[in-house]
């Protein structure tokens, strides 16, 4: 009896170490940036760094496109090349919802229908030379440009104020943009 009292013992307490540190690890709640004009926002974006994803696995010089529809959405064009930078293209086209109609920041993304991904936008140049975008369980993280590169200094930027909004950028894998 001594035994299994001191078993349960045991379990309680490693049962409250562990809530402990699961909430000392939960994070404020994720901001957005306070306004993105879609207008502004469409065009080309390259990305420069991300959480590794399974559906980019093996992709080099990823980019995505994105434009206005008529009917209220934004039209995502998403591309890549496979295994190398001389890869084949690997590409999909979707669908981005607002659903904060006030800030233009949140959205949803659609590739493939039912499923629909929260795209958020936390940092945002002030002349969207940049973007980046994640959403709230922090699992992703994508860092975007206009251009192929961004300046280190830029860069160290961004990550400073993704560590401050409990990303954990260690997960980053800068993307291969050497694509012509």
């Amino acid at each position: 009896m001594k035994n299994i009292t001191r078993i349960l013992f045991a379990s309680a307490v490693l049962l409250v170490g562990l809530t402990l540190v699961s909430c000392a690890q939960s994070h404020a709640p994720l901001e957005t940036v306070p306004y993105v004009d879609l207008q502004k926002y469409t065009g080309t974006w390259y990305e420069i760094a991300s959480f590794p994803q399974r559906f980019q696995k093996g992709c080099y010089c990823s980019k995505a496109e994105y434009k206005l529809h008529p009917e209220g959405y934004v039209e995502v064009y998403n591309s890549c090349l496979k295994d190398s930078s001389t890869g084949n293209l690997k590409d999909v086209t979707g669908k981005a919802f607002v659903t904060d109609k006030q800030t233009n920041a949140k959205l949803k993304v659609q590739f493939f229908w039912p499923f629909k991904g929260d795209y958020w936008i936390i940092d945002l140049a002030p002349d969207y030379s940049y973007a980046v975008v994640g959403e709230s369980s922090r699992k992703y993280l994508w860092i975007l440009s206009r251009s192929r590169n961004m300046s280190a200094e830029v860069y160290q930027q961004i990550l400073a104020r993704t560590a401050r909004k409990g990303f954990d950028n260690s997960k980053l894998k800068l993307t291969d943009q050497s694509c012509k």
